[in-house]
């Protein structure tokens, strides 16, 4: 009853309040129209949908978040299903090391790409010095390579494709081959099976991933703002920002519940069509498959193909972000340009405002205790509160009480993070009942990290539980055992690889994070990728560059520590 009561106050509740406020007059406008405070009003609705500045506030922005998550869905699902079919179908070889570098591409912040577009794509028309193209070519990039909607698009597909191959590889294993056998055996033409057996067999997988990338690329923050704000290309998300720190913060409220709506949308006619195809199984037992398809000569192709790809998806934009940090002034690249001033250079008056590097600076080392001290706990406790509450799941499904945790703590993977933000941010800048005003504090970017990651964490948390006999509960119980021990001597041993698996993706998720914590951090709580934002804004992309380049080596780090000592595996967690 309590987790119950806590998960409705932390979630529904927040809701409740933002859809509440934006019918309610606020003290500005009451003040300036001589209303009342708290009053009904369908004011803030009506200057969002239907006023002068509705097209450049509302409908602008929300027809480019839809190009862009339609275009990244669809390229993703495109780039991530040839990969997922090449490496589980095909002879190709290096499929460990491939798989390995690909998943790496997840690890790698949505807006790291877009940092390393500008620095290789930015033209002097706009922000004053060219990327690395134009310098070494001479010639400048067209405005709409350097910023927009198709900088974005590639950016973001570079990062989403990874949930379309970690979910169509995993379907692509459990479906075998013995249909595709059978209907090669039969004289069948190798796209007539890929297209009457094998696509129609992963479409859930691929539906799955469509909502995934869609609702993932329709709240980002990062690249929309790195690569739109500067030719004034808005999103909904980019617009809620603009919103509040122009303290039109209701507004910036109604375009959260737009952006929540569309993503709900979203995932209730995704659930229509997967429904729809409930009759679609595969041959029960083992699969017998024991043949890959065969390239022939277009092997070496193919596979040249697919390392230039993790080349210059994966690789090339971390070499960029590294080179730019070293570069004294951004848009010269020459040998008397270089300096490791922005990584361990004191302060220098005539170098970036006296800023000294990220390694001296008293301010990036404050940003990134706050980060891992964030990162640490968010994953510690939304692991095991995911664990306990997949249990009341797993043991409960059958029960109101089960089926409604399992609803309400998957409710916020349909809320985009900057839309969750704003809510959070209506929600804690008050008194709330026996809490005071939590706004400004760590405390509160550890409770909405908390929220936002529960979907991992008790999906994990139910699927351990589920693999776990009720018997050795009933042996524990019989013994006198109580259940806090039995969990402590029982179910957590037993669960130790999902919760590390858990853990990691959650620790990913935190380090990476900007949209969720934007609106809410404060000088003293800023985190590493916050002051990204910051010093890219400030033009000093090189202090932006080398954070986030410690921000990769972390999450690589960690990872790496995490699935040799642990056994843990991120792709749990996001569909393998």
């Amino acid at each position: 009853m309590i987790s119950i009561i806590v998960l409705v106050y932390l979630i529904a509740l927040p809701l409740w309040e933002i859809f509440t406020t934006t019918f309610q007059m606020q003290y500005r406008e009451a003040f300036k129209t001589g209303g009342t405070e708290g009053s009904f009003t369908l004011g803030y609705w009506k200057a969002t949908l239907a006023s002068p500045i509705s097209r450049a506030m509302f409908y602008k922005p929300l027809f480019n978040s839809l190009s862009i998550g339609l275009s990244v869905s669809f390229f993703a699902i495109l780039i991530g299903g040839v990969l997922a079919w090449l490496i589980t179908r095909t002879d190709i070889p290096y499929k460990k090391f491939l798989s390995f570098i690909l998943v790496v591409a997840y690890m790698v912040p949505s807006w790291c790409k877009a940092l390393a577009w500008q620095v290789i794509f930015k033209n002097d028309r706009i922000g004053g010095y060219p990327g690395m193209f134009q310098s070494i070519f001479g010639i400048s990039p067209p405005n709409w390579v350097s910023y927009g909607f198709f900088p974005i698009v590639v950016s973001l597909s570079l990062h989403y494709f990874v949930f379309s191959f970690l979910l169509i590889s995993a379907a692509l294993h459990s479906i075998g081959g013995d249909l595709e056998e059978m209907a090669e055996i039969t004289g069948a033409k190798r796209w007539t099976i890929l297209r009457r057996i094998t696509f129609p067999l992963v479409l859930p997988a691929i539906l799955s991933s469509f909502i995934l990338t869609f609702s993932k690329s329709l709240g980002s923050f990062g690249a929309p703002a790195f690569l739109g704000l500067k030719v004034n290309y808005y999103t909904l998300s980019t617009m809620i920002y603009a919103n509040i720190r122009n303290r039109m913060t209701t507004q910036a409220f109604t375009l959260g519940i737009v952006l929540m709506l569309v993503a709900s949308l979203t995932v209730y006619f995704n659930q229509r069509a997967i429904g729809k195809r409930k009759s679609f199984t595969t041959i029960g037992g083992k699969s017998t498959r024991t043949n890959l398809i065969k390239l022939k000569k277009l092997k070496p192709v193919v596979t040249v193909a697919v390392i230039l790809f993790v080349l210059i998806g994966v690789v090339l934009p971390l070499m960029t972000l590294v080179f730019q940090s070293v570069m004294l002034k951004p848009g010269t690249y020459s040998l008397d340009n270089f300096t490791l001033h922005f990584w361990v250079g004191n302060s220098n008056p005539a170098i970036a405002e006296g800023e000294a590097g990220i390694f001296n600076n008293p301010r990036i080392w404050a940003a990134l205790i706050n980060t891992l001290k964030l990162v640490f706990i968010v994953s510690f406790l939304a692991t095991m509160v995911g664990l306990v509450l997949g249990y009341l799941v797993a043991r409960g499904r059958k029960k109101p009480s089960g089926r409604f945790i399992e609803q309400i703590s998957f409710t916020p993977m349909l809320i985009p993070a900057i839309a969750l933000s704003t809510i959070y941010l209506s929600m804690f800048s008050k008194p709330q009942l026996f809490i005071p005003v939590l706004y400004g504090t760590f405390a509160l970017l550890v409770i909405i990290s908390v929220v936002k990651y529960l979907p991992f964490a008790v999906r994990s948390g139910t699927s351990s539980i589920l693999q776990i006999s009720t018997e050795l509960e009933e042996a524990a119980k019989i013994e006198g055992s109580s259940w806090t021990r039995t969990f402590q001597k029982i179910i957590l041993p037993l669960s130790k690889g999902s919760v590390f698996s858990a853990f990691l993706l959650i620790f990913i998720s935190g380090m990476k994070e900007l949209a969720l914590i934007m609106l809410l951090v404060t000088p003293k709580t800023a985190t590493l990728t916050t002051l990204t934002y910051a010093y890219t804004e400030s033009g000093f992309v090189q202090f932006s560059n080398a954070i986030t380049t410690l921000i990769i080596f972390i999450i690589i780090s960690v990872n790496t520590i995490a699935r040799k000592v642990g056994k843990a595996d991120i792709s749990k967690g996001i569909g393998g």
